[in-house]
């Protein structure tokens, strides 16, 4: 971010939950996310009318074209001194962006475990809810939805999915102009980069590594290699790329390319429930498994409304917001929490929720690969960037 500080970290939350939830009556919470989605916009919508019923908030949604300006604000904030009264009371964030809040001590917390609804999290079963990127969360941020990688296509045009690099690459040099991938630095276009490179070198343990301790131009030259030969065979000859996940999956929809990819395993379900994309898109992930992680929301430490960021926060786990979440038909974002462990009305609510035309059972998605460590991201954020920009 181009700025560190060295800060003390905020007392551990140690009020009981009773008092935090009365003191959120009447805050506005600005909550600050990507503002990139239409289905996830809609979704932030119901939750503000939900947290406004139930609890007196009001919930701003501060779309972000990325996650990083709001970390920056509050990076700013600390250094002009602005230890209270912050503009960014709740962030949606993950990976890079929770590693170098936590490593800058600009989160609030630990308070996590204390939220009501957090005990119905699968920390067990889903360890990546307390494992952000190879980064303990320890308390300061919120699990809110699971992800895992997967690849969009459209049957029409792709008959049988290509389940592998080797594949993939294979059938984008017979179908030219047919393939492409988000530019980096769009987290889509970053985690392609990832997922090329996990499939390509397996799980090297330098992966775990912060980049600055591993080898970096060693272990990912596999990944440049198959880049090199696949490029030419890319939509407009690898000279431009879509700008975002949505973008790509625009050309999807008008069959400009027979390919697409998500973060979201019910992605492609929910979008043809929606009109926009056609009825023969289906899902497909690798042999051997593809990237999956955990998506959380966190408070940061000079938040102005601290308490209703906490309660929102807490609200978001509850199984009405994980089960209204999931449905395919609102957005299809897998749920945090171990369901088997819920009451019988919520359990039942998730049973009932339908798994969508083109979304994989859990068998079919196959393994949920760990992500390398976030400071990987950057690295190859830059590296392509090195490699490509100029070339275009």
């Amino acid at each position: 971010l181009g700025l560190t500080i060295t800060v003390t970290a905020h007392a551990s939350e140690t009020r009981p939950w009773s008092e935090i939830q009365a003191a959120a009556k009447g805050q506005t919470v600005h909550w600050n996310a990507w503002g990139g989605d239409g289905r996830i916009n809609a979704y932030i919508s119901w939750v503000a009318d939900q947290v406004a019923n139930r609890y007196g908030i009001n919930l701003e949604h501060v779309k972000l074209a990325d996650t990083g300006d709001a970390v920056a604000r509050v990076v700013a904030e600390k250094a002009a001194g602005r230890d209270r009264g912050g503009s960014v009371d709740l962030i949606w964030l993950n990976g890079e962006n929770f590693a170098a809040m936590k490593r800058q001590s600009l989160l609030h917390g630990p308070w996590v475990a204390d939220a009501p609804n957090f005990a119905f999290v699968d920390v067990i079963g889903k360890p990546t809810t307390v494992l952000d990127f190879q980064v303990p969360t320890e308390g300061l941020e919120a699990p809110w939805g699971m992800a895992q990688f997967v690849f969009i296509y459209d049957t029409a045009l792709v008959p049988e999915a290509p389940r592998t690099l080797s594949a993939l690459s294979e059938w984008a040099a017979s179908h030219p102009g047919r393939f492409t991938y988000p530019q980096p630095p769009d987290f889509i276009g970053t985690s392609f980069l990832k997922q090329a490179l996990v499939s390509l070198v397996g799980h090297a343990k330098e992966l775990k590594l912060p980049v600055d301790e591993a080898d970096p131009e060693r272990v990912t030259a596999p990944l440049w290699a198959w880049l090199e030969a696949l490029h030419p065979s890319l939509w407009r000859e690898g000279r431009a790329f879509p700008e975002s996940g949505p973008a790509q999956r625009r050309l999807l929809a008008d069959r400009e390319v027979g390919i697409a990819m998500a973060f979201n395993p019910a992605e492609a379900s929910s979008a043809i429930a929606a009109g926009d994309l056609p009825e023969t898109v289906r899902t497909f992930t690798l042999d051997g498994g593809t990237l999956a992680n955990t998506h959380f929301v966190a408070v940061p430490y000079n938040a102005n409304a601290r308490e209703g960021a906490m309660v929102v926060a807490n609200f978001l786990m509850s199984p009405e917001a994980q089960a209204h979440k999931q449905d395919p038909r609102i957005w299809g974002d897998f749920t945090v929490l171990d369901t088997t462990s819920l009451p019988d009305p919520a359990r039942a609510e998730f049973a009932a929720l339908p798994r969508g035309v083109a979304t994989l059972s859990p068998a079919e998605l196959g393994p949920g690969l760990p992500e390398p460590h976030p400071s990987w991201s950057a690295w190859l954020e830059a590296e392509w960037e090195r490699r490509y920009v100029g070339r275009q």
